[in-house]
């Protein structure tokens, strides 16, 4: 009796635990990445400038978060102008002669083109390549993989299969640029509502990122008929 009850309070006192740990944890990681942005960004520019202008480094602890909170502006607002020079002729030239450059640095270019290709899959338009995100039973029935759609199948491989297959792109993770190319039949896919972006991400974080969805049956008839009319 006694020992159900201890073991009772024991799972209480645990899910309490985990759940002040989840609520929590949010604002802990937010922290943490802006720690790392002043330690490892916004100090070293600090210290570079202070340096240009021939300046000391104030003690006052206040007073060295507020120049390391300066100069991580001071460093967004540069990336930001090379952004926007990006879009010019001038721009261009220069962030391509550099790239060159890189190339040419043994190792550093192989860091630097797989880098490359993880940004340009988030920086393109991802529903301009793809048009669904999908579910489809791999690598064996009762196992699901998300995958994407790319197209449906059209020419000689469409004749000669039975079914109609629909062409899905699996990606790898955490690295998406690779993956399979699957044809699939269309009464073997389940379809989703999530975005193909949020499906990006969640193939590309391992499953740590998950995209909320409320299912059509818990909206409520209120929230339901509102959808219908917009």
């Amino acid at each position: 009796m006694n020992k159900k009850r201890t073991v009772s309070v024991f799972t209480i006192i645990k899910n309490w635990f985990l759940t002040g740990l989840c609520t929590l944890l949010p604002l802990g990681v937010t922290a943490i990445v802006v720690q790392l942005l002043l330690d490892h960004v916004g100090a070293p520019a600090s210290k570079f400038l202070l340096h240009c202008f021939r300046l000391t480094t104030p003690d006052v602890f206040w007073m060295n978060t507020i120049v390391n909170l300066f100069s991580t502006v001071f460093v967004v607002g540069i990336i930001t102008v090379l952004g926007f020079l990006s879009k010019y002729f001038l721009g261009r030239t220069v962030i391509r002669l550099t790239e060159r450059l890189i190339e040419r640095v043994p190792f550093v270019n192989n860091v630097y083109k797989t880098v490359k290709q993880v940004v340009d899959t988030f920086s393109k338009n991802q529903e301009a390549v793809f048009q669904k995100t999908v579910l489809i039973e791999y690598p064996r029935r009762g196992m699901y993989a998300i995958g994407f759609v790319s197209s449906e199948t059209q020419g000689e491989v469409q004749i000669k299969t039975k079914e109609t297959v629909v062409n899905v792109f699996l990606p790898t993770t955490p690295n998406p640029t690779s993956g399979f190319l699957l044809l699939v039949p269309r009464e073997d896919i389940i379809f989703l509502e999530m975005t193909v972006s949020d499906g990006m991400k969640m193939v590309i974080s391992g499953g740590l990122v998950n995209p909320e969805y409320a299912a059509k049956e818990a909206r409520g008839p209120d929230l339901l008929l509102k959808e219908e009319e917009e």
